[in-house]
């Protein structure tokens, strides 16, 4: 063997001696600190990747938003609750308070489904109010649950009138945010803005509940004048309710 593949065979064993070394040596390391090593030199390694200032920034700031977002929510919550709590002591005994479980999509505007049922007192043909006015009638009771018809549902019909002028009416659901109001005057004598209220004759309904206001009035319709009411109680956004016990 010439000289020179002798260095080249004796380097190459060294290689492989210093490589099994080293393996060793890492095993060693792992054993006698239980990991604890590789950690630290992975996070050696990588310590340039980690987030630099702009990113703990970022993610800073993410953070605020997130609480600021909770912290909104729970502000809102807790009007909403309040006024629930004061719609309920106007009330008096007289109300149960249901949550609002379940409405489709596609029967938005048609019904809503309550938490309470005949086990709670609730019964058929019941009032059933939002913050601020009258949203619909009990269809329909189980013992745990109970469904709504609300005022906009097509073909949704009560009697109604306006106490400034003392006109009555017939407020119909037509399957949007406002059910029309249909007058039994031809000059009904009404203007956008007057409050609609259940009639103070009503046997069907408790009287003098506030419903909606006039959004728009149409005095050529045939064969009397109709109007657009806007609820005032919109159920579009209600998720907890009153039910008139009696």
């Amino acid at each position: 063997m010439s000289p020179i593949w002798a260095i080249v065979f004796r380097t190459r064993r060294l290689v492989q001696v210093w490589r099994l070394v080293f393996f060793l040596g890492v095993l060693f390391l792992v054993r006698w600190t239980k990991g604890a090593g590789v950690v630290d030199i992975y996070a050696f390694i990588t310590r340039p990747l980690w987030p630099g200032p702009a990113q703990k920034e970022w993610i800073q700031s993410a953070a605020d938003l997130e609480s600021q977002t909770k912290l909104k929510l729970l502000e809102e919550d807790n009007r909403r609750l309040r006024g629930l709590l004061s719609l309920q002591a106007s009330g008096g005994n007289k109300r149960i308070s249901a949550a609002v479980i379940s409405r489709s999509v596609r029967g938005w505007w048609q019904q809503i489904e309550l938490s309470k049922g005949s086990t709670h007192g609730v019964r058929r043909g019941a009032a059933v109010l939002g913050p601020g006015g009258l949203i619909g009638r009990v269809e329909s009771v189980t013992p745990s649950t109970s469904r709504v018809r609300l005022l906009t549902a097509p073909g949704s019909r009560i009697g109604v009138w306006v106490p400034r002028t003392q006109r009555h009416g017939l407020l119909i659901g037509v399957g949007t945010r406002r059910p029309q109001l249909v007058f039994l005057d031809k000059d009904p004598k009404v203007s956008a803005g007057d409050l609609i209220s259940t009639s103070p004759a009503s046997t069907l309904l408790p009287p003098n509940l506030p419903i909606g206001v006039v959004q728009s009035l149409n005095q050529k319709a045939q064969p009397s004048p109709q109007a657009a009411v806007q609820l005032i109680a919109a159920p579009e956004a209600i998720d907890w309710v009153q039910v008139q016990t009696i």
